[in-house]
């Protein structure tokens, strides 16, 4: 019959794990593994804790727990001495009553080790059960972001300016650690690097560690990929018209860019008339963000709240809304109107920033809905 120690052996070798897997995986100490399948169990702290281990280790390798734990208790009757006292002493008399209740318990003994010895038999003749082996994912990104949670050896294909660089999962532990052609990338939670795709000295592609258990390989992490745009910016904005309704003959709230005399905003829709839109503000981080809606007469209050990881808010508006963030790199931003949706960045790590989303006209007499920071 094959032996406790090397039973356990033979099934972790057959599926390929070391002792440092198996130990991160069931918080076993190594030192513990090796000596349950060197049947060394003189180093335990206590039978209990012996068998803990050998239940939880036999369920991890797929093998029967209580298989292993009748091992282990028929070694250690086989192991235990008979004491010198009775080796010893002349035997005495042994009266036929004590013979025969001798060879009844003989007889039942023999029973019931058939039967556990079948029983075993037939667990050992079946075959085991496979373990499901996930196939990596793979991912592109052409433009925009993608947010979703990547597991090991996970892959995400960046095409920019018709090339491709191909990016993978690499490593969980006390970090997150991507593969990308210019050599490891290291990220903890809620930190996001900048990487130059192209060496052109400005950075195209930004990665964000949005959610992750430390060194839990299995359950993977959330990571956010954001493609810079490639189209120039708009090359205008707009102030808050001092005047309700303007001079320019717009809509109550919008204005004439060219009028303004301001630039440098980030282009969101365009369309020949202005309609309402809702700003979808989601943090990754803790942060204080107020906002107000602009040139709309009842609804002139300004809202203020402290705001911390997974939190989100939906805020709609007619012609624009001015926001202020403590910290902008932990508020993203998303607006939703014309059935489209558009994301947009705030700022950088640490950064105060006071910004606008808001509708203003061209000179072409298009409206356009755009971001612009406030100095």
């Amino acid at each position: 019959m094959e032996s406790l120690g090397h039973k356990l052996k033979s099934a972790r070798e057959s599926k390929g794990y070391t002792y440092d897997k198996v130990s991160d995986d069931i918080h076993i100490a190594t030192r513990y593994l090796k000596a349950l399948e060197t049947e060394e169990f003189s180093g335990f702290p206590g039978e209990l804790y012996l068998l803990g281990f050998l239940k939880n280790y036999g369920e991890y390798l797929g093998l029967d727990a209580q298989e292993l734990i009748a091992l282990y208790k028929a070694m250690r009757i086989q192991e235990e001495p008979v004491p010198v006292e009775q080796l010893l002493k002349h035997s005495p008399q042994i009266s036929p009553r004590l013979i025969w209740g001798a060879l009844i318990c003989i007889v039942m003994l023999a029973l019931i080790g058939g039967g556990v010895y079948f029983f075993l038999s037939r667990l050992r003749s079946k075959p085991p059960t496979p373990v499901a082996v996930r196939e990596p994912a793979e991912y592109v990104l052409n433009t925009g972001f993608l947010e979703r949670r990547f597991y090991l050896g996970d892959q995400i294909t960046i095409t920019y300016a018709e090339e491709q660089y191909p990016l993978e999962l690499a490593n969980l532990g006390d970090a997150i650690t991507i593969s990308t052609p210019y050599g490891p990338v290291i990220l903890d939670l809620s930190q996001e690097v900048e990487l130059d795709l192209n060496s052109d000295g400005m950075e195209e592609l930004r990665i964000i560690a949005v959610d992750f258990d430390k060194n839990k390989r299995d359950a993977g992490a959330q990571l956010r990929f954001e493609l810079e745009s490639t189209l120039p910016l708009l090359q205008e904005a707009a102030a808050e018209d001092a005047n309700a309704g303007g001079s320019s003959g717009a809509p109550l709230g919008i204005t004439s860019s060219s009028a303004t005399g301001l630039a440098n905003a980030t282009p969101v829709f365009s369309s020949p008339s202005a309609y309402p839109f809702t700003l979808q503000v989601s943090f990754q981080g803790y942060c204080m963000f107020r906002w107000e809606i602009l040139a709309e007469r009842d609804r002139r209050d300004r809202n203020e709240r402290y705001f911390q990881r997974a939190d989100e808010i939906n805020i709609q508006a007619q012609n624009g809304i001015r926001m202020w963030a403590s910290n902008a790199a932990v508020v993203k931003l998303q607006v939703i109107g014309g059935g489209r949706t558009v994301p947009l960045e705030l700022g950088s790590a640490g950064e105060v920033v006071v910004a606008d989303v808001r509708w203003v006209r061209d000179d072409e007499h298009r409206y356009r809905l755009v971001l612009v920071r406030l100095e």
